[in-house]
């Protein structure tokens, strides 16, 4: 299943036989005064991830990791996967060598792919501005990598659905993009019908990680692989739908869908709360992964500040949909994680 064994040409064909299944995230555990990674806690989400019968995860870039640590952080998962599992690098970093450097050392290290993201500074004036700079990226790298359209990058100057499909299409065809996580064009499911339809004969996964989407793409398009979010707030329920979806055990996936809709109304509710900000809730998410049984723990600076209510209200959107048995008592718990150092 994992490893980037594959050479450069053969990142599409690999992709098509590989990513499968459901992909979410691991954000890294620190140690209780955030002077380091905490390699316990890492080790403790991969073995987690994989109890769950998630195919993979991305490991998050985004809380205040050195490059330094993101490398560590790389070769302690791949370490623990032991090639059980797919491993991807979220890269997202400060400038385009970075990003060229990191993914260099992903595939050095044994990651399965890169999720392609972009600088804070990147502001393209044009559709071919993004191709050029995509097309740097993939010339200089050897990984398969995975395109990621996203709103937060603000492209909505270049088009309105906040990402062109247009050149979506040209990029698709780059040698090694291996992948698109499509997740613009909102609201409404047009513009992800769209993508999906404009790449169906190309050699390439389309993802669209809204998992209520999940029973219309694998019907319509046979969407092999749906990545990333955190569907560990989940628990095993995601990667049970997929499977089921994909199976053929439809009547069965539309139960667990909507065994899950409590939880799925209570994450909604508590992202659209900071909708706007362009900044993920990452403690946040790391909180709902730590319901279910992650390692938790604190997180650097800059990020969203975690309150009781908002842990209160997640926790209950679990003991509804009976994910969990019931709420923590002590949300100090989380803070500490599973796994001190």
């Amino acid at each position: 299943m994992a490893g980037s064994g594959y050479e450069k040409s053969e990142a599409k064909d690999w992709a098509k036989q590989n990513l499968l299944g459901v992909c979410n995230v691991i954000i890294p555990s620190f140690k209780s005064d955030l002077s380091g990674l905490n390699e316990a806690g890492i080790r403790h989400d991969v073995r987690r991830n994989m109890e769950l019968g998630f195919t993979g995860a991305l490991l998050v870039s985004e809380v205040g990791t050195t490059l330094d640590e993101m490398r560590q952080f790389m070769e302690i998962a791949v370490d623990e996967a032991k090639g059980q599992h797919q491993i991807l690098l979220h890269g997202t970093f400060d400038n385009s060598d970075q990003i060229i450097a990191m993914s260099k050392d992903a595939k050095a290290i044994g990651l399965d792919a890169v999720l392609l993201g972009h600088p804070n500074s990147f502001y393209p004036k044009s559709a071919q501005d993004i191709i050029d700079y995509t097309k740097n990226i993939c010339d200089n790298v050897d990984l398969g990598v995975v395109l990621f359209c996203a709103q937060h990058w603000n492209f909505s100057r270049v088009h309105p659905s906040g990402f062109p499909l247009d050149a979506i299409i040209e990029m698709a065809d780059f040698e090694n993009v291996i992948g698109v996580k499509y997740e613009v064009g909102r609201p409404g499911a047009t513009g992800t019908y769209e993508c999906f339809r404009a790449l169906k004969d190309h050699n390439i996964v389309v993802s669209d990680p809204f998992e209520p989407n999940a029973p219309i793409w694998t019907d319509v398009f046979g969407m092999q692989w749906m990545g990333t979010s955190n569907y560990e707030y989940y628990g095993d329920r995601m990667p049970r739908m997929f499977a089921a979806l994909t199976e053929g055990r439809r009547d069965e996936a539309i139960d667990i869908y909507w065994q899950t809709q409590a939880a799925r109304t209570t994450r909604g509710s508590a992202q659209a709360a900071f909708e706007g900000a362009n900044f993920i809730h990452r403690y946040l998410w790391k909180y709902q992964a730590w319901l279910t049984g992650y390692n938790g723990g604190p997180l650097r600076q800059p990020a969203m500040k975690l309150s009781d209510a908002q842990m209160r209200a997640t926790a209950d959107g679990l003991v509804r949909s009976k994910i969990i048995d019931k709420a923590p008592t002590d949300f100090s718990e989380f803070f500490v994680s599973r796994n001190p150092a």
